[in-house]
């Protein structure tokens, strides 16, 4: 059985609608959280169907779905692009500037230290159990996986006394780390397909070009548009402006060969603040700040659906399970090492709050799996897909569901700026 484009899409959007409704009215769950969960729990269901009853062939025609998919594609080329635009429309950038220096290293040095630290452990763990995967790719799964998603702890950080800097250094930090997080993981991937050597002068040059390079795109693309969209009022018009900012914006980097990730993320707040204070009217505004609001809600849903769902592909080994539970502690002591050593340099933010917050709340999301489902067919793929899935499922699961109590706690050391 083959699956057209269209057919994936439209099952993907019915049952996020079927599963939005059934959390609404049933479970109220945060979003990120019931997508995954109720996309694991039909997920063992067909394998469990499968097992009691073989001719049925369930889990071959949804691993056929799912195999439709062409992830990088579809989320490095598409999606991310306007999962990125969308989450920095919503940014403060006064607060933002208030936070820039923790935002910076976090996202910087904090995703790079993350990084080698992951990268390392992961290599630790596998010669321990006895599983082939070579030091560059470990540190391609330590690239994939040091991302974190805001979705789900933003929603909490609102109804608390955390101040707007910390809040803003939260999103910030998540929004600038997916695109740091997606140039290192390019890189390193492109090192370890061809077996060139890898050299620190070289990453850091491709990266400065690449990371560097996105920042004046996004710039520049962002700028553009807000000229023309102060030169009209005209909602429907400046909606479409806003929609070629990310496609065409995205399409340039990537034949630039800088960035698109990080160019979105600039042009997003440049339209988020100077864009909707000064180029928009106010039917304008809240037509803009709808539409991008539904596309982030609808995008977030189908990756954490698409996280529930990956049981059934990647069938792993027991082996590969207890990898997969060995790493979640070593990426939790990762997390917390490059995000408080920066911390306790810089000084700028309540400690304790912000440590808890960022380790806690630095839960893993749609763009890690998406990362590791765009592998090709390499040795390491089936260990760092299966690594990932469970990392990402414990991280939504339990963080995403826990991370409410915890702030709750450290409400009355959240004191407000």
């Amino acid at each position: 059985m083959t699956f057209s484009g269209f057919d994936i899409a439209a099952t993907l959007v019915v049952l996020v609608a079927a599963f939005g409704y059934v959390n609404h009215r049933l479970l109220r769950l945060p979003q990120s959280v019931a997508m995954t969960a109720m996309g694991a729990v039909v997920s063992l269901l067909v394998v469990l169907f499968d097992r009691l009853n073989p001719a049925a062939g369930l889990s071959g025609h949804a691993a056929a779905f799912l195999g439709g998919v062409d992830f990088e594609t579809t989320l490095l080329d598409g999606m991310l692009s306007f999962l990125l635009f969308a989450g920095a429309l919503h940014v403060d950038w006064h607060e933002l500037r208030r936070g820039r220096w923790p935002i910076l290293v976090l996202s910087t040095i904090g995703v790079l230290l993350s990084t080698v630290l992951v990268g390392g452990g992961s290599y630790l763990l596998t010669q321990l159990l006895g599983v082939p995967v070579p030091m560059i790719w470990c540190l391609v799964f330590g690239a994939l996986i040091s991302p974190t998603d805001p979705v789900a702890v933003m929603a909490v950080l609102k109804r608390t006394n955390c101040s707007p800097t910390l809040q803003a250094t939260v999103a910030g930090e998540s929004l600038f780390n997916d695109g740091v997080g997606v140039v290192v993981f390019s890189i390193l991937l492109t090192v370890a397909a061809s077996g060139a050597d890898f050299t620190v002068p070289h990453f850091l040059e491709a990266f400065f070009v690449e990371a560097g390079g996105g920042v004046l795109l996004g710039l520049l693309v962002g700028w553009i548009g807000f000229v023309a969209m102060r030169s009209i009022d005209e909602y429907n018009v400046e909606l479409m402006i806003t929609l070629a900012i990310v496609m065409g914006g995205y399409a340039l980097g990537d034949w630039l060969g800088v960035s698109g990730p990080v160019a979105m993320a600039v042009a997003g707040l440049l339209i988020g603040n100077a864009g909707v204070a000064y180029a928009m009217s106010d039917v304008t505004r809240d037509h803009v700040l709808k539409f991008w609001a539904l596309v982030d809600e609808l995008l977030n849903a189908v990756l954490f659906l698409l996280i529930g769902l990956e049981i059934i592909a990647i069938s792993p080994s027991p082996t590969l399970l207890l990898l997969g539970a060995l790493a979640i502690p070593v990426l939790l002591v990762a997390r917390f090492l490059s995000v408080a050593v920066p911390l306790a340099l810089i000084r700028s933010l309540p400690e304790r709050p912000a440590r808890v917050t960022l380790v806690w709340g630095g839960l893993r999301g749609g763009i890690s799996v998406a990362l590791a489902l765009s592998l090709t067919a390499e040795p390491a793929r089936t260990a760092i897909l299966t690594v990932t899935y469970l990392v990402v499922l414990f991280s939504v699961l339990v963080q995403g569901a826990t991370i409410g109590p915890v702030l709750k706690r450290l409400d009355g050391d959240c004191d407000p700026d």
